[in-house]
C-alpha cells in the first residue's frame, strides 16, 4: 500500500510514502516437534533432543511490516510477526513472536548525504512449550543454557552509522544493548559490537 501526503511549508512541499506489507510463511523440512522431545526425554531420563524425534513436517508464520517515509531524508518502520511455537527453529535464531521499530535518518543535515544513521528496539519472546524445552536442558539454534528457570522477553535497543566509504561500499558501526539475552532473566545486559562492510557492484 503506498500513499502520497504533501503539506507546505517554507522551503516547499514534503512528500511522505508509506507501505504495508504481510508476509506469511511455511517453512518445509525435517524438524522435531519441542513437546515430542520432553516426552521422550521423561521416558529415557535424558535431556530433550528435537534431533531424536525429527519428522517431515512444516512451520507456519506471519508477519506485519509498516514502513514510513516521513521527508526526503527520514523514515520509519514497525513489525510485528508470529510463528509456530512448537516445532524446532533453524532458519534463524529461537524466536516464536516479536515486535520491532525505529528510525533512519540520511546524513544530509551533515554533508554526508549517503551515510545513514539509524536505532531501533526489539522485543522476541518464545512459547511456553519451548521455554519447558530449554529449562529441561534442550538446546536450540544458538540459545540454550541448560536450564531456563526464569524466563523472560530479549529486549533490544540497536544502533548503526553507515559511512559511504566509496560509492560502491558502506562499512557501518553497530551496538546492541541486550536485556534477558537468550530469553534469561539471569544473565545481561550484554553488549554486542559488530562490524559490517556491504559492496555492491
Amino acid at each position: 500500500m503506498s500513499s502520497k501526503l504533501s503539506g507546505s511549508s517554507s522551503t516547499g512541499t514534503i512528500a511522505a510514502s508509506s507501505r504495508l506489507m504481510l508476509t506469511g510463511f511455511d517453512t518445509r523440512g525435517r524438524m522435531g516437534r519441542l513437546d515430542a522431545a520432553i516426552v521422550l526425554a521423561e521416558q529415557t531420563n535424558t535431556a530433550p533432543n528435537t534431533a531424536d524425534v525429527r519428522t517431515y513436517g512444516s512451520r507456519l508464520g506471519a508477519s506485519l511490516d509498516l514502513e514510513q517515509q516521513v521527508s526526503a531524508d527520514v523514515g520509519v518502520f514497525a513489525r510485528i510477526g508470529k510463528a509456530a511455537g512448537n516445532v524446532e527453529a533453524y532458519e534463524f535464531t529461537d524466536v516464536d513472536r516479536g515486535i520491532s521499530g525505529g528510525v533512519s535518518i540520511k546524513g544530509s543535515a551533515w554533508h554526508r548525504a549517503e551515510d545513514t544513521v539509524g536505532i531501533a528496539g526489539i522485543v522476541n519472546a518464545i512459547s511456553a512449550e519451548r521455554e519447558q524445552y530449554f529449562n529441561l536442558g534442550g538446546l536450540g539454534i544458538l540459545v540454550g543454557d541448560g536450564r531456563l528457570p526464569h524466563p523472560g522477553a530479549e529486549q533490544i535497543i540497536e544502533t548503526y552509522y553507515s559511512f559511504a566509504v566509496l560509492a560502491w561500499a558502506h562499512v557501518s558501526l553497530d551496538y546492541q544493548w541486550v536485556k534477558n539475552p537468550g530469553y534469561n532473566t539471569d544473565r545481561g545486559p550484554a553488549p554486542i559490537y559488530a562490524v559490517r562492510v556491504h559492496a555492491q557492484f
